[in-house]
């Protein structure tokens, strides 16, 4: 037994690498990737996959000192994000740009400094399956998407907008103010390693800030919504010439993580984890179908419809709002 184990791990320093063959197609940001090479003159395939972090606390304190390089790739208010190499890869990679993002094996979000609630929805935590009818999103979500506003939690948005943090991002964007009812940029999503196409994630930002999720689209903003959409192709296409429109898709999410409108433009070959899962993200184009399809005026839009979706146990809409909600009703069910 002991020898066929020896046997078995002696082959693969052995592997003699000739072609990438796939990297990123099934999983995000190229956690997998398949090598065709030769062992002893015998083609084999090898196939890479990072393994998921040690749970080890001793491990889990000592890699921010162990980082061999790190890259800042951007900085707004509290968030910051980087690419790093653990040195773990083989070799060893010089400190100038090209080296530290050839060799980066890890990708860092770092928010500095944190608040309770940030610790609160990065915990592990339960997940429940909501409904929100358009009485209860009225008479409950509306007030507190507006209590969200009113704390000052999108001073970090305003800041891109505005053209104060993450300007040299920003790869498309109609003259800032010239009119605030069309103006949007596009720019990198903070979790997309701007290196992996495969894992292309954008994010498209309005001007306007009326719009603080689809709940307040209507079927008059049909014609909006088409234009930024094309502008939002057109640019990702012209900056990512090896990238299709066919190859993208645009969605929202609801409930969003902050209350101003946003799209999210992401590569078909992305791997659909919870924020692309259903409860969670709502594709454009099924929005755009569903307001022209609307009874009703231009005024008629998705305050009026019943969204369901999904919330973690730790979040606020969760225990100020839904929970309540439902021991009330169970409290009153015979």
């Amino acid at each position: 037994m002991a020898e066929g184990k020896a046997a078995a791990e002696a082959l693969v320093p052995r592997f003699k690498f000739e072609r990438l063959l796939n990297q990123g197609t099934y999983n995000q940001a190229g956690r997998r990737s398949s090598l065709s090479g030769t062992i002893d003159g015998q083609p084999a395939l090898l196939i890479l996959e990072r393994a998921p972090f040690p749970s080890s606390t001793d491990y889990l304190a000592s890699v921010p000192a162990s980082l061999q390089t790190i890259k800042n790739l951007g900085a707004n208010d509290i968030y910051h994000w980087y690419l790093a190499s653990s040195g773990g890869g083989g070799g060893s990679p010089s400190t100038d740009d090209s080296s530290q993002e050839l060799f980066a094996d890890l990708k860092i979000n770092l928010i500095y400094p944190c608040t309770p609630k940030h610790i609160q929805k990065y915990s592990k935590q339960g997940v429940r399956f909501v409904t929100e009818t358009p009485a209860l999103y009225a008479s409950h979500v509306r007030p507190y998407m507006a209590a969200q506003r009113a704390a000052g939690r999108l001073n970090w948005v305003f800041n891109i907008i505005e053209g104060v943090k993450e300007a040299s991002d920003v790869i498309y964007r109609t003259p800032y103010g010239q009119d605030p009812e069309e103006g949007f940029l596009l720019l990198p999503d903070l979790n997309w390693d701007r290196t992996t196409l495969d894992a292309l994630h954008l994010l498209g930002l309005v001007e306007r800030r009326d719009i603080w999720s689809l709940r307040d689209l209507r079927r008059k903003h049909v014609p909006w919504l088409r234009h930024m959409r094309d502008k939002f192709l057109d640019a990702t296409t012209r900056v990512y010439p090896s990238i299709e429109r066919d190859q993208l898709k645009l969605y929202v999410h609801y409930q969003p993580t902050y209350y101003h409108f946003h799209i999210h433009i992401v590569h078909v070959a992305l791997e659909a984890g919870a924020t692309q899962a259903t409860g969670k993200a709502v594709g454009l184009e099924g929005i755009i179908s569903q307001l022209e399809t609307m009874a009703g005026d231009d005024e008629a839009g998705m305050e009026g419809t019943t969204l369901c979706y999904t919330l973690g146990e730790a979040s606020d809409l969760w225990v100020d709002v839904f929970e309540p909600l439902k021991r009330s009703a169970a409290a009153q069910s015979p």
